[in-house]
């Protein structure tokens, strides 16, 4: 059944799972990302009180960066969705037209 179901995917439903894939662990790599800045800004906070205006800065200087590459991520993996659903339409429509004919042009 597994064979049928994947047998009957065209190139732009592949394109967009792809897509999906990719601005998911973009998303899970920031999550994970932000989450270990967290974390190690807590505990550099517990460890020297006084220098916690510096963590702080440093933490977000960090999170910032991590969020514009994940958001540089998810628009490219959504880009590449739309231009695999534009190429399959293309496709598509080229198919149910048929072939040119000379005099047609």
């Amino acid at each position: 059944m597994l064979d049928m179901i994947i047998a009957t995917i065209d190139s732009a439903g592949w394109g967009a799972a792809g897509a999906a894939v990719g601005a998911g662990l973009c998303v899970l790599g920031a999550g994970i990302g932000i989450g270990n800045i967290g974390g190690n800004a807590t505990q550099a906070t517990a460890r020297q009180p006084e220098a916690s205006g510096q963590v702080f800065l440093q933490m977000l200087i960090a999170a910032a960066l991590i969020e514009g590459v994940a958001f540089f991520g998810i628009l490219q993996a959504t880009g590449t969705a739309s231009t695999a659903i534009e190429g399959a339409k293309e496709v598509t429509t080229m198919e149910l037209e048929g072939p040119k004919k000379p005099d047609d042009e």
